[in-house]
């Protein structure tokens, strides 16, 4: 065998060894070890080489990009258990309520704006079915289209910023979170467009499906409904804006005054204050959402080590240039590429979460989309809306199974009159995930919608800059030119000059 075959043969490795369903983050790193010894034996690189692993790690636990994980994830956490989706859900089903459809508006919004605050998919999904689901199903709403909006509105969140893939994907491709926090809010904007002309389009054509609620049954109305809603609205308005803004992260605002780090703690500071607004904030809450943390803070590192144990054996025995070799000579050129990694992402989410995709696959594609000069905020941005499917496309995604328990759990206590379905989850899925997928060639089709917030690199005007060199070069040239009357090296030391040797 030679060192051209092998790299195909670690990326199958990597397929049929995640697809056997062990942990990844051990998978990975034994594949690599047992990869690199005999890459060793087989005399492809020293022994030495693999001296570097202990230097990759610890360069991975002392980014400091990284420590934003856990202050966005705690933050996350504390709003998902205070109370804010509660009353959110409450105030604006009853705004919306009486008009047709307007329970999946509400929802719709809620997850939009749960989603800039949150940045979690299971909890934003659990709270939302808990509370809207039996009204749902107490008004004779569809139940296809119930479960589909509630799991959709539960995933926005791994777009809207501050989502923990935007700072996974800005580490893994070099680019400013800022930078993709801006790029990802035109998608996310057009995505909530997208599911609120399907809810339109939906009371149109059947009306029976999306009734509104009656008036008589609302419990506020007037400006104390207006009051409620506020209350849950600006307060997050306000931590969003602290948050995204004070790193630069919103249109607009060019300037970052504190890294994503810094941003993200103080979030989790904000968090506890909103948690103290709705008087929830007390032990047990911490406790819980601490422990929370601590878990996805440290899966995140173990398949941070375990892909970078793979990446390192890949790149020594030159699978970078395979990769690269492989995906260059695509037809189509850039959009052959896209379309290709696009397709690629849709059918490995079956499988795995976004943490591992970014860790393990974009690694390999961001030097090729780079050298073809595809923007990588713009590549990362539509990388992110794409690993949306993985929580909704049947039968693994997550957030199927989220509503899947649930709802169980909601029919065992009696909240709501019948069992749902795991037929009506996954049909009722199939609708939001397309649009999803409209969404990824939409931004494909119109990179604008990523870049129109970005600040423009100024052009360099050419011929400006060359008119310029020129004329500094024509000073120093008259500056050095001598006087041909005088001996002017003596003019430093103000010295006449010598006389002239007698013959």
């Amino acid at each position: 065998m030679s060192m051209e075959q092998f790299p195909p043969l670690m990326f199958a490795g990597l397929i049929l060894v995640m697809l056997i369903g062990f942990p990844v983050a051990f998978s990975l790193a034994a594949l690599g070890l047992g990869c690199g010894a005999f890459a060793i034996w087989m005399g492809w690189f020293p022994a030495a080489f693999m001296g570097n692993l202990p230097l990759n790690v610890f360069s991975i636990l002392s980014n400091d990009l990284l420590l934003a994980i856990p202050f966005f994830t705690l933050m996350g956490a504390i709003l998902e258990k205070c109370g804010l989706a509660e009353d959110m859900l409450d105030s604006m089903g009853q705004l919306f309520g009486p008009v047709r459809g307007g329970l999946g508006y509400s929802v719709i919004l809620v997850g939009f704006i749960l989603g800039a605050i949150t940045g979690t998919v299971a909890g934003q999904v659990i709270a939302m079915a808990m509370i809207s689901l039996p009204v749902m199903m107490r008004y004779g709403y569809n139940m296809r289209y119930a479960t589909g909006v509630l799991a959709a509105s539960g995933t926005i969140t791994q777009l809207v910023p501050p989502s923990l893939v935007l700072v996974v994907l800005a580490d893994q491709l070099g680019r400013p979170v800022g930078d993709m926090y801006k790029g990802a809010w035109g998608p996310s904007i057009l995505q909530i467009i997208l599911f609120a002309l399907y809810t339109f389009m939906l009371t149109r054509l059947k009306p029976d499906f999306l009734p509104g609620i009656p008036k008589e049954a609302r419990t506020l109305s007037g400006w104390p409904l207006v009051q409620k809603c506020l209350r849950g609205i600006i307060p997050s308005a306000v931590l969003i804006f602290l948050v995204l803004g004070s790193m630069g992260g919103l249109p607009g605002i060019d300037t970052a005054v504190c890294t994503p780090t810094e941003a993200g703690a103080m979030g989790a500071v904000g968090a506890l204050v909103l948690a103290a607004m709705h008087g929830r904030l007390n032990w047990e809450l911490i406790k819980g959402t601490m422990m929370g943390t601590m878990r996805i803070t440290a899966m995140v590192v173990f398949i941070l080590i375990g892909s970078r144990v793979f990446s390192l054996v890949f790149q020594g025995v030159e699978g970078g240039k395979w990769i690269e070799h492989l995906l260059s000579d695509l037809p189509g050129g850039q959009i052959g590429f896209l379309i290709a990694v696009n397709v690629f992402i849709f059918f490995l989410a079956f499988f795995l979460d976004f943490f591992e995709i970014a860790f393990i696959i974009i690694p390999f594609l961001a030097p090729v989309a780079d050298k073809m000069g595809i923007d990588l905020v713009w590549f990362g941005v539509m990388i992110c809306v794409n690993m949306q499917t993985s929580f909704m496309h049947p039968p693994f995604g997550f957030a199927l199974f989220y509503l899947r328990g649930i709802a169980d759990s909601l029919f065992k206590t009696g909240a709501i009159p019948r069992k749902v379905e795991s037929r009506d989850i996954y049909l009722g899925a199939i609708p939001w995930v397309i649009m999803q997928l409209v969404l990824v060639g939409a931004v494909i089709a119109f990179p604008d919608t990523v870049t129109m917030f970005i600040e423009k690199e100024k052009p360099v005007d050419v011929e400006a800059a060359d008119q310029m060199l020129r004329s500094i070069g024509n000073e120093q040239t008259k500056s050095a030119t001598p006087d041909s009357t005088r001996d002017n090296s003596m003019d430093v030391f103000n010295v006449a000059p010598p006389a002239s040797a007698p013959n």
